[in-house]
């Protein structure tokens, strides 16, 4: 296809054609879930699943890609849809309005897919699907938190067991080893290491700021703030911006593109 002659280019005819039948599934499609899904179908990826409940707010504009005028109140599955035929109309579409939880979670993971993003921003759901697809050997890669962060040379990509400074997967680590049995942390006493998951996260090393009283920002965070992970909240929690959400999703889809190529 001549609108994806440079992805050829750059990857190779062999690569081009394992993208135009990979089916990839992404779910959470809000600061990081929505550059993510705009980078696979510009990749050329053939059938992408996007699976996320919320709609578009107002203040979902700093970092999300179909937060603009025109938009708001649509759902986020819908509105990437429309942007997925646009950018290629051969691509086909599973828009699901839904949050992925144990309700559904065998339904999703059971249609055959080739790769999975974790773009969620909840403990217990993303630990869920990581299980999920570990559990079925379905390629799977986890992005932590991007809130607080403005520095992007200090992202990094490596197993889960191995991240640090990351509140949300900290939580989702410590989640899958006690509650779904995933190997326990290293114990210097008995001079055992971390045993890896073999599921790559995105993470940053970089001290979240935090907005204080004043309304200025500090590295320093308030004794009154709630600790979610870093989560990304419409109208309270971290700041964030675009350059950080954004490019903890095309690290993902690098991940993604690789897999898929070496397949």
């Amino acid at each position: 296809m001549e609108r994806f002659g440079g992805i050829e280019r750059l990857y190779g005819k062999k690569a081009m054609e394992k993208f135009r039948h990979a089916h990839v599934c992404v779910v959470g499609i809000g600061g990081v879930g929505s550059w993510i899904v705009e980078a696979l179908a510009r990749s050329g990826i053939g059938h992408i699943t996007m699976i996320d409940l919320d709609e578009i707010c107002i203040t979902n504009i700093n970092r999300q890609l179909h937060a603009m005028d025109g938009e708001i109140g649509k759902q986020k599955t819908s509105a990437m849809a429309d942007r997925i035929r646009a950018i290629n109309p051969d691509c086909k579409i599973i828009a699901l309005e839904a949050f992925f939880s144990h309700r559904n979670a065998n339904e999703i993971l059971d249609q055959g897919f080739d790769y999975v993003i974790d773009a969620i921003d909840r403990v217990q759901s993303k630990s869920l699907l990581l299980d999920g697809c570990h559990k079925r050997n379905i390629p799977v890669i986890s992005c932590g938190g991007a809130g607080g962060l403005r520095d992007p040379s200090k992202i990094h990509i490596d197993d889960i067991s191995r991240c640090y400074n990351d509140n949300l997967m900290n939580q989702v680590r410590r989640n899958l080893r006690t509650k779904y049995g995933f190997p326990m942390g290293a114990d210097p006493k008995r001079k055992i290491k971390a045993r890896k998951f073999y599921i790559d996260c995105i993470f940053s090393s970089e001290s979240p700021v935090y907005q204080q009283c004043d309304g200025e920002v500090s590295t320093e965070k308030p004794k009154n703030m709630a600790d979610e992970g870093r989560r990304l909240n419409c109208m309270s929690g971290y700041g964030s911006i675009t350059h950080m959400t954004a490019t903890f999703g095309f690290f993902a889809v690098s991940k993604c593109l690789d897999k898929l190529a070496s397949v």
